[in-house]
């Protein structure tokens, strides 16, 4: 069993990408209900953006990988010989 945790992508860009094409997704349904070719023109460009958005976030460091600690996480420097320290007291 591998002690690696896994995210699952849980992170600043996943979720601010996820919010913009959820928010989009819903612009198009209602330009389904109310036949609206603007509605739908913006729709598809939310959904494009939040797209985009995600992955700007992600090459700046707000990915799952990235440099940016989400809340709660755990950072530790390394001691003077310069070996990793994490979880060990």
């Amino acid at each position: 069993m591998e002690d690696e945790h896994e995210d699952h992508g849980h992170s600043t860009a996943a979720w601010t990408g996820v919010g913009i094409i959820l928010l989009g997704s819903a612009v198009a349904a209602v330009a389904v209900l109310l036949p609206s070719l603007l509605l739908g023109i913006i729709g598809t460009a939310l959904i494009i953006a939040g797209a985009g958005a995600g992955k700007v976030l992600s090459m700046a460091g707000y990915g799952s990988n990235g440099h940016h600690a989400q809340a709660g996480s755990i950072v530790d420097a390394p001691d003077e010989s310069g070996a990793e320290t994490l979880g060990k007291s």
